[in-house]
């Protein structure tokens, strides 16, 4: 590459950074670099092979992940086998309800390449919360508008599913 455009598109420094990555994550967007940093110290990078399981449905959540690199897979496993959800890729975030609540996953979660996920853990946010409670708070504030945002947009799914069902039961009877 020439040298001239190789200076105009370098990433810098600072983008290849762990925090950098977090601070372009709906959920922390609204964060500073001190509480990034702070967000930085608490999650665990994993290096994942293609096709291997984050976790299976039925766990017990004990975290959410983030994609840093490559892809993963949700499904759900029903009588003709796999049910495929979703397949997110780098950026996307899964996982997230988990560090609040203790529950069984409702889904699979299986890379399909290899994957570097960042997670974030109940216990290591818990532990934010005892240290650093303000920025901790700012973090799971974050979370909440996400998990708000998703459950809104199931909502109208659903009331959407709700109509067409009844369009279709509707078009069946007068047919």
């Amino acid at each position: 590459m020439n040298p001239f455009w190789h200076n105009i598109f370098r990433i810098s420094r600072e983008e290849l950074t762990l925090a950098y990555f977090l601070g372009t994550l709906p959920a922390f967007k609204n964060l500073d670099k001190g509480e990034l940093a702070l967000l930085e110290n608490i999650v665990h990078v994993r290096n994942y092979l293609a096709d291997e399981m984050v976790f299976s449905e039925g766990d017990i959540g004990s975290g959410m992940y983030a994609i840093r690199s490559g892809q993963v897979q949700i499904y759900n496993l029903d009588e003709q086998g796999e049910n495929e959800q979703v397949v997110l890729k780098t950026g996307d975030f899964f996982g997230e309800v988990a560090l609040t609540a203790s529950r069984p996953r409702c889904a699979s979660a299986r890379t399909t390449e290899p994957t570097v996920l960042v997670g974030l853990f109940r216990s290591d946010m818990l532990e934010a919360v005892r240290r650093h409670p303000v920025p901790a708070a700012k973090i799971l504030v974050g979370l909440n508008r996400v998990i708000s945002d998703r459950l809104l947009q199931c909502s109208i799914q659903l009331q959407q599913l709700k109509k067409q069902l009844a369009i279709d039961q509707e078009q069946t009877a007068n047919e």
